[in-house]
């Protein structure tokens, strides 16, 4: 786990696509995130998907194999199932996760986990460069609170995580399984309980991060409260062991939400995609109302056809021009952030993108 980066960026390994854009190219994006459904089986508290309604349509299993085979044509790397819905509520997941790998693509799927099923469970690790469990809480009663389930459902995640550790090991399976906490203020005393739930499992990571926000405030996160929690988060870090890493996002949680760059240049290199097809610039942007910044939808064109219009670098232009206030128009904290940063900094000089001495990260094409 020393080469998984969990708070960063992966850019300087793609240095050929960095220059390219720098030179004013049209670059296919190396990651897409993209869910396959809007639907969920869970209400989290957090939960960013409720503020980004927008017009569905049903991603067919024709629809998503053709975004698939696009990708991979025009020279995406990577594709992490995640985005505004639970895409395990899919019929079509397993054969999209094996229909990506067989194209070349580094495939991904961040998931609650309770409608994974357990016969589907090794050949789709497999399949996988890393599969995230998104569990903010480590004791059952806490658990359906805040992920809006049943404390039943605590138990069955807790199994199938159990599961997926099993199966890595008994195959030597190269899967990367960690667990995430979306961490809001209130939810303090579940740093701790989920530290060591992580390690009982024997995941190979917990991941510690913040909780976005709209760009009015709709979930109401408190991001000064994070102050106080420091203690309980570096208490958190020191119980890592040689088989579990546990990490906390502290550049996202340390800054309060407050950009330090000034344009949004990360969508070209890490795009999304809503569970309805639609295909935007960021997740920050999926909702009906932001339809100035909506490119397409798969279901209606193919990928590699609205990459190529003129509609899509029309808009990734709008978005990385002063016209967009990004510090007031998004929302907080958002998935290219740390791309941005890096992206600002090689605008603005003197700064250059270098390659990083000694090994490759892991999951170098998920930036």
């Amino acid at each position: 786990m020393s080469e998984l980066i969990l708070d960063g960026h992966k850019l300087n390994w793609h240095s050929d696509r960095v220059e390219a854009w720098l030179r004013g190219e049209r670059i296919a994006p190396i990651t897409i995130d993209c869910a396959l459904t809007r639907r969920c089986s869970y209400r989290c508290v957090y939960c960013y998907g409720r503020l980004q309604s927008n017009d569905e349509k049903m991603m067919t299993r024709d629809v998503i194999f053709r975004f698939l085979d696009d990708a991979a044509l025009i020279g995406v790397k990577a594709i992490s199932f995640v985005g505004d819905g639970e895409s395990s509520c899919s019929p079509h997941l397993y054969d999209a996760i094996a229909r990506g790998k067989a194209n070349g693509l580094d495939m991904a799927l961040g998931t609650n986990g309770y409608l994974l099923k357990e016969e589907k469970l090794e050949e789709m690790l497999a399949g996988l460069s890393y599969l995230r469990f998104n569990i903010s809480a480590g004791e059952p009663a806490r658990y359906a609170q805040i992920m809006g389930s049943d404390e039943e459902a605590f138990h069955k995640v807790r199994a199938i995580i159990r599961k997926c550790v099993e199966i890595k090991k008994a195959g030597k399976l190269s899967v990367t399984l960690g667990l995430q906490m979306v961490l809001m203020p209130d939810f303090k005393d579940q740093i701790l309980p989920l530290a060591w739930l992580a390690k009982e499992l024997g995941a190979d990571y917990l991941v510690i991060k913040h909780c976005s926000d709209n760009e009015a405030g709709a979930l109401g996160v408190a991001y000064s409260e994070y102050d106080g929690l420091f203690p309980l988060l570096k208490q958190a870090e020191v119980m890592s062991d040689e088989r579990t890493l546990i990490k906390v996002k502290w550049s996202k949680i340390l800054s309060r939400g407050i950009r330090r760059y000034q344009q949004c240049f990360g969508p070209p290199f890490i795009i999304q995609l809503s569970g309805s097809g639609l295909v935007a610039p960021c997740g920050m942007l999926f909702n009906r109302k932001f339809r100035k910044y909506h490119i397409g939808n798969i279901v209606d064109t193919p990928f590699r056809e609205i990459w190529k219009s003129e509609r899509y670098w029309e808009v990734m232009g709008l978005i990385a021009s002063p016209k967009f206030n990004i510090r007031n128009m998004c929302g907080t904290l958002c998935l290219q952030d740390r791309v941005n940063e890096s992206l600002w900094d090689l605008k603005q000089g003197p700064a250059v993108l270098r390659k990083i001495p000694g090994p490759e990260p892991l999951h170098k094409n998920f930036i």
